[in-house]
């Protein structure tokens, strides 16, 4: 019956359109179940009514098209019967839309053709079908036709904005994309509605009118928006990823979410926002949590004066207490008395040379200055912070009745069992035992800064500058005892001096810092070495602010100095320098790399890279990336002449040096996003297989920034391996990195991995102590610092730790001049970015106050439906707790409420009004 009937309907008149369908779908006639087809055809019967002269005919027949797609309600793996239907009959609907009056009919025409048109291909330079339609049909409510239709429509507005945009360009006038807006007016609120906001903003960022997106945002979804604005940052060019973040920010500002605008502020980098951000504030704790992220990020605002300035005297110094990170030390130490590590750990304690089989060196009643200098780091590095050691604070308890000359000399014999030059770093050593203890420290340091020995001397100037780190105190201690000294004959004496002021000062931007080592890097007599330190101190106080002054004087330093002074590797730390001045500042940076490229060819190019490098840090600009891995896989010319003379060969080889930073910064560049960084992991996997002498030596230092105290499995077994390579620079360069992929984390995997290398080059004095130091680092303050300058969750980058870890990484490129040369001390730019890894939570006293709180992985949910777990495997501890790297933590119990949203470092608690005590 049912194919008769068919047949009788074609014989009706039925388009030839309708006809081939027909033929078409003749063998699938026979499933069609007796409703479907009792629906086809009368659909079919629709699609030639619609083309009826009369107008009342006509609109019925569109109306029940209508109604029909409307109800039909389909599972999500089908498509809707009716779509499947009409969808041959596409074009015949299209040429009956053509020759229709126009009219209210014609409208409605549009709108089913809108929807029909969904699956089509788009065409080269012409506008999408289904959004033609859209603008010509009658306007109704966007959602009516369902979310799948809003979504294609998005996607073909951005299209078509992109094309008349390219056509307008070629033009040169403006694209005319009224007609497109009036759409997204319309689409934007729809999506805000229904829980897709990041398709509000994708649609946003593809016509560039982000500016719409605040007024639609409230209580309830401005969370899942700034998420998604934050992460997609990462992801966009200059200058759009700083739009995408002041819209973040403006939308925190909005729900008054401060702790997030501040978040923003400080990825945005901009003073003027992170003081707008704190004069938004009038709650006192909220004012205090901002103050303690600014000080965890480096960034402190002034408050007794400008913009912020805050009259009540008592609220004043309780906020510069915070912001100046004078209680660091305090919560530090409390941290470590609640897990129960305040015994001081001897370097042998950390060896373990018991667990060692076998070849124990013989002879080991001999003290060599080489295996006491690394036990003087190790000892640095595990005791930071903590006060007291077993080497150089030992003996001072029992003395004291006797004045304190026998005090003091109770503990220079260690420092004495140390070469020259091995004296600075051991002196020094004691300003990273009382790391951040400005009060108690100094007074213990002064001794030092009497002693006949020059270099004793100037350890105990570094160590004034150590204990300073990250701390800024009223009476400004550090720039009275160290100002003197910087103009002393004695380069030690200076270097140290300045190198303290770079580490006691770095992110201040403290102007007398600058009047008083801008004359000592231009000046023309001062050694090179010494100007270099300068000028990495410059870079470390005025990181990524572009100071004029300084800039100036290193591009002149540069070049005014002889030839003979740029062959210095030191000549490659004023390039830092001013590497540091420009850090992360991006575009910023052009003037100054067209200066570079007018230097000297023997500092040139290095420059340039050292440049780009930093200014693009933690970007993750792809292109830059690109650039540079380009530059990593060329082979510099060799002049023909030199090349044959071996010890010319030699002379040569700086022509590879602009490599070997070209390397590193591709780390630098991607280490601020997870997908960057393992792809340059993959990246460097392929360096290490072809790549050059100078381009390999990079690869185990650039493996180390992208893993700072993050000890992953795939990296440490790379790195383990290049620890063995025949090329010795390679293998001094993993041996050091590993220590730093490790830092702090008392990671037992890698500890057992350093102690077989220890006695696998117990023969090498250089590697033992690169081992040595970095068995320092995986136990650096006992487990409880990180390194990692990347904190709230990763979403921030402190660039003065970064600048520290820079320094390092470079001195590690050169380590025959450095590390294991003379200035072996430049191991305590560490320091820079020590922090300790924990979550405190305070009550509104600022008193610790213990709380359970679930540690676990973090789990990124960026624009996932619904309100999902953000972190998995979760323990529950109670505060203060050690977060490692990748771990998030949440409050465990609704009694207390956070200031913070995300919780680490020092959190604030309030209690929680609505909290009802359960009775036994």
């Amino acid at each position: 019956m049912g194919e008769k009937a068919a047949e009788e309907k074609k014989k009706d008149g039925a388009e030839k359109g309708a006809r081939a369908a027909d033929k078409k779908d003749e063998k699938k006639e026979v499933e069609l179940s007796e409703e479907d087809l009792a629906l086809k055809e009368n659909l079919e019967l629709m699609v030639v009514r619609s083309a009826d002269p009369k107008a009342g005919v006509a609109k019925l027949a569109m109306e029940t098209m209508r109604s029909e797609i409307k109800s039909a309600t389909s599972s999500m793996t089908s498509v809707p019967k009716p779509l499947k239907f009409l969808r041959p009959h596409l074009q015949t609907l299209k040429d009956t839309y053509a020759k229709l009056k126009p009219g209210e009919n014609k409208k409605l025409l549009a709108d089913i053709i809108s929807l029909l048109a969904m699956t089509d291909a788009p065409i080269d330079d012409a506008m999408p079908e289904s959004l033609k339609y859209r603008l010509l049909g009658s306007n109704e409510d966007i959602g009516t036709w369902g979310h799948e239709y809003v979504r294609n429509l998005a996607a073909e507005i951005g299209t078509e904005f992109h094309r008349r945009q390219d056509e307008s360009a070629k033009e040169g006038k403006d694209a005319d994309v009224e007609d497109l807006m009036g759409l997204v007016n319309e689409v934007i609120p729809f999506h805000m509605k229904h829980n897709a906001e990041p398709e509000a903003v994708d649609l946003l960022i593809e016509v560039e009118r982000l500016d719409l997106l605040a007024p639609h945002v409230n209580e309830g979804n401005y969370a899942r928006t700034c998420l998604y604005l934050f992460s997609c940052s990462s992801y966009l060019p200059e200058p759009e990823d700083s739009e995408v973040l002041k819209v973040a920010h403006e939308i925190f500002l909005k729900v008054g979410k401060l702790t997030d605008a501040m978040r923003v502020a400080c990825r945005l980098g901009l003073q003027d926002y992170m003081e707008k951000t704190f004069l938004a504030s009038n709650d006192k704790l909220e004012k205090r949590q901002l103050c303690y992220m600014l000080a965890r990020h480096g960034h402190p605002l002034r408050l007794d004066e400008g913009p912020c300035e805050i009259e009540d005297g008592d609220e004043l110094e309780e906020l510069q207490i915070i912001m100046s990170n004078s209680n660091l030390s305090a919560n530090y130490l409390t941290l470590a008395r609640d897990l129960d590590v305040m015994e001081a750990k001897l370097p042998e304690d950390i060896y373990k040379t018991h667990l060692m089989e076998g070849r124990a060196p013989a002879g080991a009643a001999v003290d060599s200055a080489r295996a006491n200098l690394a036990a003087t780091f190790v000892n640095a590095f595990v005791n930071a912070g903590f006060g007291q050691d077993k080497l150089l604070t030992a003996s001072e308890g029992d003395a004291e009745g006797e004045g304190a000359s026998s005090g003091a000399g109770s503990n220079v014999s260690w420092i004495f069992k140390n070469k020259d030059h091995g004296k600075m770093s051991a002196a020094a050593s004691l300003g990273s035992i009382l790391l951040w203890d400005v009060e108690d420290g100094l007074p213990r340091v002064d001794n030092y800064l009497y002693s006949m020995e020059q270099q004793v001397v100037a350890g105990g100037l570094l160590a004034v500058g150590l204990i300073n780190v990250n701390v800024r105190n009223d009476c400004d201690p550090a720039y009275g005892l160290l100002y003197e000294s910087v103009n002393k004959e004695n380069s030690s004496v200076r270097i140290g001096a300045i190198m303290g002021l770079g580490l006691a000062y770095a992110g201040c931007q403290k102007e007398e810092v600058q009047e008083l080592l801008v004359p000592v890097v231009t000046d023309d007599s001062t050694p090179i070495d010494v100007a270099a330190f300068a000028a990495l101190s410059l870079g470390l106080v005025f990181v990524g602010t572009c100071h004029e002054e300084c800039v100036q004087a290193i591009v002149q330093a540069l070049m005014l100095r002889p030839e003979k002074d740029l062959e210095d590797p030191f000549a490659h730390f004023l390039c830092l320098g001013l590497g540091l001045i420009f850090l992360q500042r991006q575009g910023e940076v052009e003037a100054t790399l067209e200066v570079a490229k007018t230097l000297p060819p023997r500092i040139s190019d290095f420059l340039q890279v050292t440049l780009e490098a930093c200014a693009y840090a933690g970007s993750g600009n792809v292109l830059k990336v690109q650039a540079l891995l380009a530059r990593c896989g060329e082979h510099p010319e060799l002049d023909g002449d030199d090349a044959n003379e071996g010890a010319d060969g030699e002379a040569q080889e700086w022509k590879y040096d602009p490599q070997s930073i070209a390397a590193l910064g591709v780390a630098l560049i991607a280490s601020a996003e997870e997908l960057g960084s393992d792809m340059a992991v993959r990246a460097y996997d392929h360096l290490i297989q072809y790549g050059d002498a100078a381009v390999r030596k990079a690869c185990p230092v650039g493996l180390a920034l992208l893993h700072i105290s993050n000890p992953k499995l795939n990296v440490t077994d790379v790195l383990g391996r290049l620890s063995h390579d025949s090329n010795e620079d390679v293998a001094q360069a993993a041996s050091l990195a590993l220590g730093i992929v490790g830092a702090g984390t008392n990671n037992a995997r890698l500890a057992s991995q350093l102690r077989q290398l220890s006695s696998y080059y117990y023969k090498d004095p250089s590697l033992l102590f690169l081992v040595r130091v970095a068995q320092g680092l995986v136990h650096m303050g006992k487990g409880l610092l990180t390194l990692s300058p990347s904190h709230s969750d990763r979403s921030l980058h402190s660039n003065v730790a970064l600048a520290g870890l820079i320094t390092v990484a470079f001195a590690m490129l050169d380590m025959k001049h450095t590390i294991l040369g003379k200035h072996h001390y430049m191991l305590y730019y560490l320091f820079v970015a020590a922090q300790p890894r924990m979550l405190m939570t305070v009550d509104e006293e600022g008193k610790p106050l213990p709380v359970a709180v679930r540690v676990g992985q973090a789990v990124d949910v960026v624009g996932q439906a619904g309100r999902p777990k953000t972190i998995t495997g979760f323990q529950t501890h109670t505060t203060p707790v050690l977060l490692s790297a990748g771990d998030r933590a949440e409050l465990a119990t609704e009694k207390y409420i956070a200031i913070a949203s995300v919780l680490e470092g020092v959190v604030i608690l309030k209690p929680n009004p609505e909290w009802i005590e359960e009775k036994e």
